[in-house]
């Protein structure tokens, strides 16, 4: 709706004075600074300025005896004003501020036209003096019913002064607005406009707030206070989303926006604290204000954050802000903001459900990067490590590889971010790195098999040996520093174990394949070199094992030992052709001799699997006895020593010998007893996984 210019020639100067004859006590536009002196006359002047209003009325309605209605609203006016000293209310004391930078200037009836001037160039108060006149005159005209004939007439004059109100309350939203955009504050302004809202509300402080059919709001409370705050509001509204904010296809895009927004806003607050809230009375709680202000609009801005596509570093750039950062003393916490900014008081930046859906994001969104980092862990390993064949490192005598340090810095470093946010998503963190660790451990064993498979490495025992240690080692470290549970962890490290060591005795099997065939072939009778050609094979294998963590590297030299004597052992019990004497001792003494190099580099490299070490001295001295009664006694102790024997395997042990059917079986039944008479544990099993050759398996 706009001001209707006829205004400005429908409302002539005052009938009984001219318009530079009257004065009328205001306050002045151009406030003094001084807030040290108190006027104690303020009220009278103020009640002065309100009752001069009415004056020219005032004065004709006495000269016919008569009270009009703005006399009897002038002495309500008075009336309260006084009761608001007496009592001291919230306004008065604004009021009493203000009384300390009066000074009266002169004011007249004007036109709609030029009060609007008035208002454009924000001299507010002499605008609203005026436009109080207007309306004051207005409100006696209407009671004395001048316009009963012209009832369009007083509906144009009622929007003519609602609608000056209403300029004075833009204004009043512009200055609010102005306070924190321009850099020099002007100080006059706001105690301008304080003083503005104080008059206001001590004008209307005794008007009934119902509208009257035909006058508008003619005489009603502007409730410019609350105008006020909502362009307090409003004002940090803009200035939240004013807060520069880069392309979000930058990766750090959120980062900027928020840093940018904390920096900014402190400076507003700082402001607030140091230049604007000594223009403002204690009441209005200035530096409150503004604080719920600028946390409601970065709440409304965050919510409307949150609701975007988010990756998982913008997700946790956003949880981090608002759980440490907003109230820290880079923001809301700032040493100079206290102790006037207080927080304890403000509600949650975030609605639990907004931020538990954050929270939620931030886990979803955190499984896929976990399982990258673990992905590049592997990535690595491969083109670094496998590819170029580079040496294992050594610490302390054991393999080392880096895995298990960089496994521990992944969940470490998520684990303990998300602590800083929250105790319930570090759980939630926590508990989804071991599940991915879970997943990631058999992917990592199955390329480090296919690449075993594909190549032969000098470097693949020394990796072999560095990845138990890592994985072991990465157990203890998750349990003493994180707390964990291992258990699940502990069951898959076990069957990796397990794998590791049936590659690496395939892998040893390879190598000594060739040399096992050659046993007890003639070219192996006959030679005279030291048989240890099949020892060193072993013990280029084994001493790498020296380097493992106990006690993996104590079962796996036990299942190298026990893997070389059970396949010298199925070599031996093969079908041959018959040897004659001469040939079975040379045989028995070659045997005795490699079985000795055997045990020993075993032993030197830290095998306890001492038990393994009579077998093949027993075969050799079967085969290598003269006399055929001792031969039972040999077969005895074997029995004794491997309980676990079958006569297959006693006949397949005998057929190197010459013996009568008879002889064989009266050994054969000492097998029985030996057996029976045999205290040996578990795991001592050696003959159960010897296979019997078919030829004898039949007696």
């Amino acid at each position: 709706m706009e001001l209707d210019t006829r205004s400005v020639t429908s409302e002539p100067a005052s009938p009984l004075k001219s318009p530079g004859e009257e004065k009328i006590e205001v306050i002045s536009e151009l406030s003094s600074s001084d807030w040290q002196s108190r006027d104690s006359g303020f009220f009278e002047r103020g009640i002065k300025t309100l009752l001069s209003i009415r004056k020219s009325r005032r004065s004709l309605k006495k000269e016919k005896g008569k009270e009009d209605s703005g006399t009897r609203n002038a002495k309500r006016l008075l009336q309260t004003l006084r009761s608001y000293e007496e009592n001291k209310p919230t306004i008065c004391n604004s009021m009493e501020k203000i009384g300390e930078i009066c000074e009266p200037i002169e004011a007249k009836p004007l036109s709609v036209m030029e009060i609007n001037e008035l208002i454009q160039k924000r001299q507010l108060l002499q605008a609203f003096a005026s436009i109080k006149l207007m309306e004051d005159e207005t409100i006696s005209e209407r009671d004395s019913e001048k316009y009963r004939d012209n009832p369009q007439e007083l509906v144009r004059k009622s929007k003519d002064v609602d609608l000056l109100y209403n300029s004075i309350t833009n204004a009043i939203k512009s200055i609010v607005e102005e306070t924190l955009e321009d850099p020099t504050l002007q100080h006059t302004m706001l105690t301008s406009m304080v003083t503005l809202i104080a008059l206001e509300e001590a004008a209307h402080s005794s008007t009934d707030s119902a509208a009257r059919p035909g006058s508008d709001l003619l005489g009603r409370p502007r409730k410019w206070r609350e105008q006020w705050r909502e362009a307090v509001n409003e004002s940090a509204r803009k200035r939240v989303l004013k807060a520069p904010m880069a392309s979000r296809e930058q990766e750090t895009w959120l980062d900027f926006h928020l840093h940018f927004l904390q920096e900014h806003l402190r400076e507003d607050l700082l402001k607030i604290k140091s230049s604007v809230k000594k223009c403002y009375p204690e009441e209005y709680q200035v530096c409150d204000t503004y604080v719920g202000a600028f946390h409601n609009a970065i709440a409304s801005h965050l919510q409307e954050l949150s609701q975007g596509p988010l990756d998982f570093h913008e997700l946790y750039t956003l949880l981090n802000w608002v759980a440490n950062t907003y109230h820290s003393e880079f923001f809301l916490g700032h040493p100079e903001l206290k102790p006037e900014v207080k927080t304890e008081n403000l509600s949650l930046l975030l609605t639990p459900a907004d931020w538990d859906k954050l929270k939620n994001d931030y886990i979803a969104s955190a499984k896929e990067k976990i399982k990258s980092c673990f992905g590049n862990i592997l990535r690595l390993e491969v083109t670094e490590k496998w590819e170029k064949e580079v040496h294992v490192q050594e610490e302390e005598n054991l393999y080392h590889t880096s895995v298990s340090f960089d496994i521990q810095t992944i969940i470490g470093e998520h684990v303990k971010s998300s602590g800083a946010i929250s105790g319930g998503l570090e759980t939630k963190m926590l508990e989804l790195c071991m599940a991915e660790l879970l997943e990631f451990i058999p992917r990592f064993e199955q390329e480090f098999m296919a690449w075993s498979s594909a190549q032969d490495s000098p470097s693949f025992v020394p990796h072999l040996v560095a990845y138990i240690n890592s994985f072991h080692e990465l157990v203890s470290e998750l349990e003493t520093v994180f707390k964990v549970n291992t258990e699940e962890l502990q069951k898959i490290l076990a069957a990796l174990t397990r794998n590791f060591t049936n590659i690496f005795l395939t892998k040893l099997r390879t190598k000594t394949q060739p040399l096992l065939k050659k046993i007890l072939s003639k070219s192996w009778i006959l030679a005279t070199e030291r048989p240890d050609s099949l020892a060193s094979a072993v013990s280029q294998f084994s001493e790498h094992l020296q380097h493992m963590r106990e006690p993996q590297g104590q079962d796996l030299l036990h299942e190298v030992h026990k893997y070389v004597v059970k396949e010298y052992v199925t070599q031996i019990i093969k079908p041959r052709w018959k040897m004659n004497r001469d040939t079975r001792q040379q045989v028995s003494r070659k045997m005795s001799q490699e079985a000795a190099i055997i045990h020993n580099a075993l032993i030197d490299q830290g095998s306890k699997a001492d038990w393994l070490l009579p077998v093949i001295y027993h075969i050799a001295n079967i085969i290598g006895e003269k006399k055929k009664d001792k031969i039972k006694a040999y077969v005895k102790e074997l029995c004794q020593d491997y309980p676990d024997i079958r006569k297959e395997h006693i006949l397949a042990i005998l057929a190197l010998r010459v013996l009568g059917r008879a002889r064989r079986a009266a050994i054969l039944r000492q097998v029985c007893q030996a057996q029976k008479s045999s205290n040996r544990g578990k795991g001592s099993a050696l003959f159960a996984e010897i296979d019997v050759p078919v030829i004898c398996s039949c007696f």
